[in-house]
């Protein structure tokens, strides 16, 4: 019996990616609040709208002044940003247009850089902060981490990386960037986009 070879090509429709990035008061999301949300809503393959809210730490929250350094933001600053109930409602307003929370097949894929273990937890708690239990009615619970990628991609070539951080993976791949911008959620969730569709080619 001879056996033909054949490509299924298989096009998934709705594919709904969130890609975001938030910068903290801290690395504790039990602990420290969020001050930046950004990020790239992208549906099919297409880029419906970029969004970059800044957020009013939670009240309750410790403010650690070495993660402000890092970000190059003062209190003085961040407290001056909007609520975050406001931003939590502008956030939920525009994530509306693209899902349906009351359908269980249909949700956002949420996208980072070692967001697995660190923004979707940031995330997650600010939904809870503002009194929403249903954060998974908007996401799926397996989101994509660009940084597990990118270790699948570098394997072998890892032991020659001085660490795996975003800005040493970009540029391992040959993704020019300004170093002066990173720690700015939308500069690094579109670095981190760039990273994404390098790995994905």
């Amino acid at each position: 019996m001879e056996y033909s070879p054949y490509i299924c090509i298989i096009k998934v429709q709705h594919m709904k990616l969130l890609f975001f990035d938030l910068e903290t008061t801290g690395i504790k999301y039990w602990r420290n609040g969020i001050h930046q949300i950004s990020g790239e809503v992208v549906i099919d393959g297409e880029t419906k709208e970029f969004f970059n809210y800044k957020v009013q730490p939670n009240p309750s929250c410790e403010i650690e002044e070495e993660a402000l350094r890092v970000c190059n933001v003062t209190r003085k600053q961040i407290m001056a940003y909007p609520s975050m109930q406001q931003v939590y409602t502008d956030f939920i307003q525009m994530l509306s247009k693209y899902v349906d929370k009351y359908d269980r097949k249909d949700k956002f894929f949420l996208v980072g850089y070692n967001n697995a273990s660190f923004d979707n937890y940031f995330l997650k708690a600010f939904f809870v902060q503002n009194g929403d239990q249903f954060f998974y009615s908007w996401f799926w619970i397996n989101s994509i981490d660009v940084m597990v990628l990118a270790s699948q991609h570098l394997m072998e070539e890892r032991h020659t990386m001085k660490d795996f951080k975003l800005e040493t993976v970009a540029r391992h791949l040959g993704i020019e960037l300004d170093s002066d911008k990173l720690h700015d959620a939308a500069y690094d969730i579109w670095l981190t986009k760039e990273v994404y569709t390098k790995l994905a080619r």
